[in-house]
């Protein structure tokens, strides 16, 4: 009897101490169970202009807090992104993770970010699955990794049916009125923009606008580059053989655009607020239907491209539309704006020293690296948002692509959140059963959501989809340079700052002034460049586009 009551007794008091514990593992940094789904909130901040929301308010956001118990307070960025992100280090306090965009040498700088390395070892195989053959390009000095970036291709890599990157973007209307003409040069192109305008005097249209805010000014200067049959390596250009980095700030292939946009204001067809003009101005001039051409990045000018889509779908007339052109400066030169496969590994998401709970949330990064979860953060759910063939195809109804693209719902739904600025499968990245981990590069949805429009311009340029109109890249294991970090305060640095102040002070000017003083400022301009440490950064560049061609090497 005795001992059946000291059995008892035994095991209620097992029972208690294993209630104990599981509610004080509740409580701390990382719970007993390691899977607890207790509700908490994590703020999290992206350096980049949004409508701040609860991730529980979305549909992708509430099936991942009924998953993981977590829920994210998003906070975007209202004004500079230098100033507020100076803000966070003065105060030492941050939001639990940071996306900081190009801000990210500061918070690295500052020490705002902490090691993953041993979290991702305990709590993160999907991690670990994904960014593994990444590792060499994403390890600091000091061997730890600090960020989780947002490129890592998984799978075997596809590329996309449509243009998602930059191009000479032109209306639709003017293709048509001209008889679909297949444009190579600057100089087809502007003669297009030059021959309608023209005819269309009485419109009040815009020929060419320009992007050229303080944080997205490489709208303007990145177009040269792009002429002159370079990819997006950011304000440098690469030799193919001798990969050695040149900036061509002062470079005739520059001058050269420059001058060119100021012949077009001087015909009073350049839109001279371009300078002023903050970017929900630009945006909106886009798509009010009266701007005829622009330089910039699909992702850039997304939101308004994507609004005179519906608009077209609603009227049936997809005149106001744009479509992306491959224009180069001559005949010679084999375009390169389609972007090879790549690794960026200056952007990311990371931990904060202020984190309340790490392990929480590399378990939740964890999470969201599921085949299911990359599924639903880019497809959706099954039934509502896609569908699957009898082969296991993943594809979208007409009705479906309709109401995936509209805003509203894309905001409601989550995609607007979900689909980037979080540890993901990067672009170009497939399923194993070989769908594409994103609709975009789903050749079924590419096909589907062509317009009759569409189809047209498609079959008159002798192609199936946008991309064929482009060059296919050539292979870049540094690409894209621009992800190279150059340390604050260090020479290169330096001299990016000082390049930028400097253009933003001149070019205006080169492209406003009469014309007959063009030569004479550009002489100002480069006088004033030449003044600047560019050997500093172009050497840097240089050696680290090596580096990253032999860590490439070894992945």
């Amino acid at each position: 009897m005795t001992s059946k009551r000291f059995g008892i007794i035994s095991l209620v008091m097992v029972m208690m101490a294993s209630m104990i514990t599981a509610c004080s593992g509740s409580s701390g940094k990382e719970p007993a169970s390691g899977d607890s789904k207790e509700k908490v909130t994590f703020t999290y901040f992206n350096a980049t202009a949004g409508r701040d929301v609860n991730t529980n308010e979305t549909r992708i956001g509430k099936i991942l807090e009924d998953q993981t118990g977590v829920n994210w307070k998003l906070e975007h960025l209202v004004g500079d992104s230098n100033t507020k992100i100076g803000t966070f280090i003065a105060s030492n306090d941050y939001p639990d993770v940071i996306v900081p965009d190009g801000t990210i040498d500061k918070l690295l700088d500052a020490g705002a970010f902490i090691p993953l390395n041993d979290l991702i070892d305990k709590y993160g195989p999907n991690i670990k699955r994904v960014y593994g053959p990444y590792y060499n390009l994403m390890k600091a000095e000091d061997g730890n990794i600090y960020f989780l970036p947002f490129s890592a291709v998984v799978g075997n890599y596809l590329s996309a049916p449509n243009i998602e990157q930059g191009a000479f973007w032109i209306q639709r209307r003017v293709l048509k009125e001209a008889g679909y003409p297949k444009i190579k040069t600057l100089d087809e192109y502007l003669a297009l923009i030059r021959n309608y305008a023209k005819k269309h005097a009485d419109e009040g249209l815009t020929g060419y606008l320009a992007l050229t805010t303080q944080d997205r000014f490489y709208a303007l200067t990145n177009a040269p580059m792009h002429l002159a049959g370079y990819p997006n390596d950011g304000g440098t250009i690469i030799d193919m053989k001798t990969h050695q980095a040149t900036d061509y700030g002062d470079k005739e292939i520059t001058k050269r655009y420059l001058k060119e946009l100021n012949q077009l204001n001087a015909e009073g067809l350049f839109d001279k607020s371009s300078f002023v003009d903050n970017y929900d101005q630009y945006l909106a001039k886009l798509t009010s239907g009266k701007v005829l051409g622009f330089f910039d990045y699909r992702w850039q000018a997304g939101q308004a491209l994507n609004n005179l889509q519906e608009a077209s779908k609603r009227s049936g007339n997809d005149d106001l539309e744009y479509v992306g052109l491959p224009v180069v400066y001559d005949r010679n030169i084999k375009d390169q704006y389609l972007d090879p496969s790549s690794f960026v590994n200056n952007r990311g998401i990371g931990i904060t020293v202020s984190a309340k709970d790490p392990v929480r949330i590399i378990k939740f990064f964890n999470n969201l690296l599921t085949d299911e979860n990359q599924i639903l953060s880019n497809w959706g759910i099954k039934g509502e948002t896609y569908d699957v063939d009898k082969k296991g195809r993943f594809y979208r109804t007409k009705e479906q692509i309709k109401k995936t693209g509209e805003d509203a719902f894309r905001d409601s739904f989550g995609f607007k959140y979900f689909e980037y600025s979080w540890p993901r499968y990067g672009n170009g990245s497939s399923l194993p059963d070989g769908n594409s981990a994103s609709p975009g590069r789903q050749p079924e949805v590419a096909r589907m959501s062509y317009t009759e429009g569409d189809k047209k311009l498609l079959k008159a340029n002798g192609v199936e989809s946008f991309s064929q109109m482009f060059s296919a890249p050539d292979e870049r294991p540094w690409f894209p340079a621009w992800s190279i970090q150059v340390a604050q305060g260090s020479p290169a640095q330096i001299f990016q700052q000082k390049k930028g102040d400097l253009q933003r002070k001149y070019f205006p000017r080169l492209v406003l002034s009469a014309p007959a003083q063009f030569d004479a400022i550009w002489i100002e301009y480069t006088t004033e460049f030449n003044k600047l440490d560019v050997k500093a950064f172009e050497e840097l560049i240089t050696k680290e586009v090596a580096k990253k061609i032999k860590t490439v090497g070894k992945k």
